[in-house]
């Protein structure tokens, strides 16, 4: 006994569920225009599409609206912000400096190595994921005044990072922050992108004015920490 099933294509871009649906809809359709003998009506080529896409598993009109949004809105966030911190400015800069301190108030972050003076890995808690890692390298750095760094090519997660220290009145230190993490339109980057949502924005927002909380209340009681990290 022979038995009919719907092709399988790996193009495809529908569920079996859909497929079967279109399939039964084109037929439907079909029976109806040739039983009302209205062949030249635009139910005729209605009833096509639908078979095709119940046949190929294919749907022209989803990949193209697909292929649309993920030209027209990459995934992204991007952060702009500034925290003024209460105390100096060599202190401060000293501690962003050493990244393998990120994660200690950024909360996003799993962890972070230092693999040489200029290269970093990286590694980004992503529910569901586990975590995802990366490499950044330096590309600007000027003692108690700036740090930049921009993901290694071929990086899942494209990341972009400028942290200017500036002092203000009081011996205070203004850290101003542009963080970007994009991923790229493909498998991979779809899956990330579910990171990518305003939440995510928003506690990536939150670990960086929790730095203010950390220096000053918490770090204030761990002498040298500081000098440590302007010797390492």
């Amino acid at each position: 006994m022979t038995q009919t099933t719907l092709s399988s294509d790996k193009q495809g871009n529908l569920g079996e569920g859909e497929r079967v649906l279109s399939a039964i809809a084109g037929s439907l359709l079909l029976y109806f225009v040739t039983k009302k003998h209205k062949k030249e009506s635009l139910l005729l080529l209605g009833a096509g599409y639908l078979l095709y896409r119940g046949l190929s598993g294919k749907c022209p009109v989803s990949a193209a609206l697909r292929s649309n949004h993920h030209q027209g809105k990459p995934y992204n966030v991007n952060i702009r912000t500034h925290v003024i911190v209460n105390r100096p400015r060599s202190d401060v800069y000293a501690f962003w400096r050493r990244l393998e301190n990120w994660p200690l108030f950024m909360r996003h972050l799993e962890n972070v190595d230092e693999l040489d003076g200029s290269t970093s890995a990286w590694r980004l808690k992503v529910p569901g994921m586990g975590g995802v890692r990366w490499e950044a390298r330096i590309v600007k750095e000027e003692k108690d005044s700036e740090i930049s760094w921009h993901s290694v090519p071929g990086a899942v997660i494209e990341t972009t990072a400028k942290i200017n220290f500036s002092e203000t009145a009081g011996d205070a230190t203004r850290v101003d922050v542009m963080l970007s993490y994009r991923v790229p339109n493909d498998a991979i980057g779809e899956r990330l992108s579910r990171m990518l949502t305003p939440a995510f924005r928003e506690k990536v927002y939150e670990d960086i004015h929790n730095f203010k909380h950390y220096f000053e209340d918490v770090m204030i009681n761990v002498p040298g920490v500081a000098r440590h990290a302007e010797e390492k």
